[in-house]
């Protein structure tokens, strides 16, 4: 019994480091397909559906490339409003704010020339003001202050930097994060290496066509070709946890209260599956992911056809005179 004991607690332990290293993100999917059966169960072999071979006499050479590229700098957006009685007060306001954060990120090695402001709106803000009269009230909007918006760049080549950003905008009362933008220098020398790859597999996949017997000079080849950049603002996926009822409440028999379910994201990449090069596949952060396809399409030539050539033959017409006399005297005419 002892040993049953143990081995129970084992296996529990065993699936639930499992199911750590697997993460979270996809726990609600997995819970809710196990009772319609599609789920990945434990023990259990996935399906792998192949695609049927199609022979045709047409060659389709179609290979792709994806490089990870590390972004060389970045632009984090922060979006801070500031009010104020009057028109001056506040922009001192806001101007003491951003030297604020200037102050702060000059520390970190972050200067004055990476910090760009972008006014977005400086506008007078309202208030209904109420004046009773005698028999009636009337409702008038008068100014009350002032209020500017502006937009914070903050250039960074380094993704630690970015803590410490967040750490002097939270000190200033700035937590409205806009977006990052990620920048590469020399993305031509990226697309140029995607290509050599490329050509290089195209010749590789000649040569097996022409181990095979096929001729490809006996072949009209037409061709396309595509490139893309993609960045990760793009492929964040949202989930949320599925867990939300406390077990302690269901054994003191009170009512059940369901809790907010957060909402959280991961960064979800292109898979490798559909591709033939993969350059620095192995990733730890947030990357550029760059491609590049090339398309080639083999169909055979039209065989010639010997045709032979048509023999004509000429009839020549011959012409007689007969006599009016009514003899039977007949006399061939000469054309020539």
């Amino acid at each position: 019994m002892k040993q049953t004991k143990l081995f129970l607690l084992f296996l529990i332990i065993t699936l639930n480091a499992f199911s750590q290293h697997k993460g979270n993100y996809n726990q609600t999917l997995s819970r809710q397909n196990i009772a319609t059966g599609n789920a990945i169960v434990y023990g259990h072999t996935p399906k792998r559906i192949t695609p049927k071979l199609n022979p045709s006499s047409t060659i389709v050479i179609d290979v792709r490339a994806l490089q990870n590229v590390k972004a060389t700098s970045y632009t984090a957006v922060f979006n801070v409003s500031q009010i104020g009685q009057t028109a001056e007060k506040t922009n001192q306001l806001m101007t003491k704010r951003v030297n604020l954060i200037k102050t702060e990120l000059l520390q970190f090695g972050i200067l004055d020339k990476d910090i760009a402001i972008d006014v977005i709106s400086f506008v007078p803000v309202y208030e209904v003001e109420v004046t009773k009269k005698l028999f009636s009230k009337t409702y008038t909007e008068v100014p009350k202050g002032f209020e500017l918006q502006q937009n914070i760049h903050i250039k960074f080549n380094n993704t630690r930097q970015f803590e410490n950003i967040l750490t002097a905008c939270a000190k200033n009362e700035i937590y409205n994060l806009v977006k990052v933008d990620y920048f590469i220098d020399n993305i031509a020398q990226v697309y140029k290496n995607l290509q050599t790859e490329l050509l290089a597999l195209i010749d590789d996949k000649k040569k097996y066509y022409t181990l095979l017997g096929f001729n490809l000079s006996e072949y009209h080849v037409m061709m396309a070709d595509q490139k893309y950049c993609y960045f990760p603002k793009d492929f964040y996926q949202s989930y949320q946890a599925f867990n939300s009822i406390s077990f302690q409440a269901l054994k003191q028999d009170k009512g059940v209260t369901e809790a907010k379910k957060q909402t959280s994201y991961y960064y979800q990449p292109l898979t490798y599956e559909n591709y033939d090069v993969i350059i620095n596949p192995s990733i730890l952060e947030p990357v550029v992911q760059i491609g590049m396809e090339i398309k080639l399409q083999f169909i055979p030539k039209p065989i010639a056809q010997t045709v032979e050539p048509i023999v004509k033959t000429e009839i020549k017409p011959t012409y007689y005179v007969i006599s009016p006399n009514g003899t039977i005297d007949v006399k061939e005419l000469k054309t020539q």
